[in-house]
C-alpha cells in the first residue's frame, strides 16, 4: 500500500509524540502498519508518502537512484540568475557540496493558502517562490541551500515525488494511490 499525505505545518513525520507541541502522524487515522518514507521537518509542508512496503525506502530515498523531488520554497528577497545558478550547481552545506539540481523562480507565483501560523512578514523585504528539484534529501537541505545563497526560506512545501504531484489533497488529508499514481511516484 502506498499513501499520499498532505502534511501540514506543525506535524511530525513520525507516529509518536516527541514532547514538542507538534502533532504526530498518529492523529490522522492512517491504516495500521504504514510508516513514512523519508521525512519532512515539522515546519515544512506538502507531500509525504507512507507505505507498508519496506523496499520502497531504498528505491525512493537513496541518491544513487536519482529519484527526483520538487520543492517550492518561499524565500526572502528576489533571487537573481546568479543565485539560482549557484543553487543549481550545488552549494556547500554542512561541509559538503550538494548534488546539482534544477532551480528556477516560479512564474507566475503560485497562489497558496496562508499558513497557520503565518510566515513572518517584513514590510520592506520582498519575498518570492522558487522551485528546486533535488535527487537527495539531507536534513534541512533546501533551507540550508537557500540560506547559503542569501535567500532564507520562509515557507517550504514538497509538491512532487517522481512524477506524482500533490494536487487535490487539502492539508491534513491522505489517500491511497492508484496503480497509475504509484507508477508515477516510482518513475
Amino acid at each position: 500500500m502506498l499513501l499520499a499525505f498532505h502534511k501540514p505545518y506543525g506535524v511530525l513525520s513520525q507516529f509518536t509524540p516527541d514532547g514538542s507541541p507538534n502533532r504526530p502522524l498518529a492523529e490522522f487515522g492512517f491504516p495500521p502498519g504504514v510508516y513514512p518514507i523519508g521525512r519532512l521537518d515539522a515546519d515544512s509542508e506538502g507531500l509525504l508518502l507512507l507505505s507498508d512496503e519496506a523496499a520502497l525506502n531504498a528505491r525512493l530515498l537513496e541518491p544513487r537512484h536519482a529519484h527526483g523531488r520538487i520543492y517550492w520554497a518561499q524565500v526572502e528577497r528576489l533571487p537573481d540568475a546568479g543565485a539560482l545558478s549557484r543553487l543549481a550547481a550545488g552549494v556547500i552545506v554542512a561541509g559538503r557540496k550538494t548534488l546539482p539540481c534544477r532551480a528556477r523562480m516560479l512564474d507566475p507565483q503560485p497562489q497558496i493558502e496562508p499558513r497557520d501560523p503565518p510566515i513572518r512578514f517584513r514590510k520592506n523585504v520582498p519575498d518570492c517562490w522558487i522551485e528546486l528539484e533535488l535527487v537527495e534529501g539531507k536534513n534541512r537541505q533546501v533551507r540550508r541551500m537557500t540560506a547559503a545563497v542569501g535567500h532564507p526560506t520562509l515557507r517550504l512545501m514538497r509538491v512532487q515525488i517522481g512524477k506524482f504531484r500533490l494536487e487535490g489533497l487539502a492539508a491534513g488529508q491522505w489517500r491511497e494511490l492508484t496503480e497509475a499514481e504509484r507508477r508515477a511516484v516510482l518513475l
